[in-house]
């Protein structure tokens, strides 16, 4: 094996930790002595040991000497105490000879200084073994400790022709099942979900992760005058799922409504008479919400991308046509010149089953480059 597929190994831990470390990233270790793997470990749940010390915890149950053996680990060692000591701590201390890395870690309070530490004590470190793969896997982690800001994903699904509905508002279903259940997963992935009131009382959804032993976002509803209404799926299992209404209503008799179902009323200054997204980020931020998926209507995500809050764009494509004056992903009023657009970069596309998921960057939002 060469030391790109001992960081695939990695790279597949870590992901096994998706929807659970946060607001930590995804990181995956493996110990290699004489091209055999002696040792794995990856960051189960924020909070746990780490990657490197969740291996050598495997190694030490099994009397595996770890001296003179390689590591190979998807994120720099983390040089600093937190809710778990240093790991570089514990590289040196099982006398690893070779640490291989895959992502340098933004941290402020790493940033260079955990490969810095290592090769101090004579460790042997080669870094950016399968960079960009482990950079993608924690590109949510990446931003919010760079920007204290969630990474906002906006996701939708449209036919060929651009349509997110029928003339009718009928949209069940655009793609098919593939792709509804990779949006499951992508649920599992961030931290909340968010989507706005006129999505509420189009569709009444429940905005859950479906998964088994997945794990539900909170839910995050912009509703600007409080229209949810009581008896909606979203406020009848507020008390189960942690449920948030952003708004910008002085109304505290409907509000005490909601408090009372179980949901938590945020007030946000008006903006244009409607929730600013821009400080709602930075609440949301505040409270360590790092990552949220966009699954809003054609308006809420104009607004977005206006208030320039957007980071990711995933859009499911179906081989189908509406035609017509169906609805589309993007709406509000639109920029007024191609060269106002808002501009994405390294796109990909994967096949989903029947459907097309093309994934983007937006650019130049929050320290996007």
């Amino acid at each position: 094996m060469t030391h790109e597929d001992y960081m695939r190994k990695a790279l597949e831990l870590a992901r096994k930790g998706m929807g659970f470390t946060s607001p930590n990233p995804m990181v995956g270790a493996v110990i290699v002595r004489d091209g055999e793997i002696i040792g794995t470990g990856y960051h189960k749940k924020y909070g746990d040991l780490h990657a490197e010390r969740t291996a050598f915890a495997y190694c030490d149950e099994r009397g595996i000497d770890c001296k003179g053996a390689d590591m190979y680990v998807t994120l720099e060692p983390c040089c600093h105490h937190g809710k778990q000591p240093p790991c570089t701590e514990a590289v040196i201390a099982h006398g690893i000879k070779r640490v291989f890395v895959g992502s340098s870690d933004p941290n402020p309070l790493v940033a260079g200084k955990g490969t810095q530490i290592l090769r101090s004590h004579g460790i042997e470190v080669t870094e950016g073994v399968l960079r960009e793969e482990c950079d993608a896997l924690n590109e949510i982690f990446f931003h919010f400790i760079t920007t204290g800001l969630p990474f906002v994903t906006m996701k939708y699904a449209m036919t060929l022709d651009g349509k997110i509905a029928c003339y009718t508002g009928e949209s069940k279903w655009i793609t098919g099942e593939a792709a509804r259940a990779h949006v499951q997963q992508e649920r599992l992935r961030h931290s909340a979900i968010m989507a706005g009131v006129g999505t509420v009382l189009a569709d009444d959804p429940m905005l859950t992760c479906r998964l088994e032993n997945g794990r539900d976002p909170i839910r995050i509803i912009c509703d600007s005058s409080l229209r949810t209404p009581l008896d909606s799926n979203i406020v009848r299992t507020a008390k189960q799922v942690p449920t948030i209404i952003a708004t910008v209503s002085e109304d505290s008799a409907r509000a005490a409504e909601y408090e009372a179902a179980g949901c938590r009323i945020i007030k946000t200054v008006p903006k244009d008479g409607h929730v600013d997204l821009s400080a709602l980020m930075k609440l949301l931020g505040s409270e360590k919400i790092d990552s949220i998926l966009l699954e809003g209507g054609g308006e809420l995500n104009w607004s977005a991308l206006r208030e320039g809050i957007v980071s990711k764009v995933q859009a499911y494509i179906a081989p189908k046509l509406f035609g017509g004056s169906g609805k589309t992903p993007v709406g509000g009023t639109g920029v007024p010149f191609p060269s106002e657009a808002f501009m994405l970069e390294t796109c990909s596309v994967t096949s989903v089953g029947d459907d097309i998921l093309i994934e983007s960057r937006v650019k130049n939002v929050h320290g996007n480059n």
